[in-house]
């Protein structure tokens, strides 16, 4: 069975490939068409596989595994490669494959907490680094740093630690329901859930904070967009911004559909829906509040 896998695995990776430049597949043109809105074309396109987990019954199997993406993107003369990671599962019956879809990462969706009060911080202030959470969000965007506990649904923690290292202070230990922290193998509700941190920064009063902008050109590097898929105001997904495109708007990285380098906006992404909601999120700091930071 295992050659099976592997054959199809391959013959998979094969057809993405053709099919970026025969312009045949559904992904591929969800992408094609949200650049040609900006006036950007994929150049080149590479995608390696490889299997992560099997299942072997005595005449069936699943195999999952993952495709990764590199795009070559042109965006008004700017080159720029954009990466992706996409969960995908195989299953055969005797030998016969019967079914391969992509795994959607965002139907098991967050639990609706949230925080109390904000805690009073502990430091007298703090200067948000922006350069050291997005190059923290380069480094990991496709691993785990076994300093934290990973999770399934792991975005909202990627994003947490991203801010984390540009000087964020925890705040709230050990309280789940207050502040933002991960420590003693135990977190904030604000610190793992999409919707629980959407709530949390805008409405912080010391320490990690945020302020909510109108659109997302008027974001920087570091700041943090939320996305609520389906417009029902439970929020789902949380991304940072680490560049910007020719027209000032934000690429961004991101986990649980592991990215690099994305277009903000998720028009290529299967979790897409027309009723998308977004709020974009300017995180703020002691220095800009006129808070003398130590």
């Amino acid at each position: 069975m295992r050659e099976q896998l592997q054959e199809h695995l391959l013959k998979r990776v094969n057809q993405y490939v053709t099919h970026t430049r025969n312009h045949s597949d559904e992904k591929i043109e969800r992408k094609k068409e949200s650049l040609a809105k900006r006036k950007g074309e994929i150049v080149k396109v590479k995608a390696t596989g490889n299997i992560t987990d099997t299942i072997d019954e005595k005449e069936s199997a699943k195999a999952f595994y993952q495709v990764h993406f590199q795009y070559l993107i042109n965006h008004k003369g700017n080159l720029y490669i954009e990466e992706e990671i996409e969960e995908r599962v195989a299953e055969f019956y005797k030998d016969v494959l019967v079914e391969d879809q992509e795994i959607n990462p965002f139907e098991s969706r967050d639990i609706e907490l949230f925080y109390d009060e904000e805690v009073s911080e502990e430091r007298a202030g703090f200067k948000y680094d922006r350069l050291k959470a997005v190059k923290y969000a380069e480094v990991w965007w496709n691993d785990f740093n076994p300093a934290f506990k990973k999770f399934d649904v792991d975005c909202t923690n990627y994003i947490s630690q991203c801010l984390h290292a540009g000087n964020a202070p925890m705040t709230g230990y050990p309280n789940r329901s207050k502040g933002w922290w991960m420590q003693n193998n135990n977190w904030s509700y604000s610190w793992t859930v999409a919707n629980s941190l959407r709530w949390y920064l805008p409405n912080a009063k010391s320490g990690l904070r945020a302020e909510i902008v109108a659109s997302a050109d008027m974001l920087e590097i570091g700041d943090v967009v939320c996305y609520d898929f389906q417009g029902d105001g439970r929020f789902d997904h949380t991304t940072i911004v680490v560049a910007k495109d020719k027209d000032g708007m934000p690429l961004v990285n991101a986990h649980t559909q592991n990215s690099r380098m994305r277009y903000w906006a998720y028009e290529d992404s299967t979790a897409y829906t027309p009723n998308i909601k977004y709020k974009f999120l300017h995180i703020l700091d002691d220095q800009a509040a006129g808070i003398k930071v130590r």
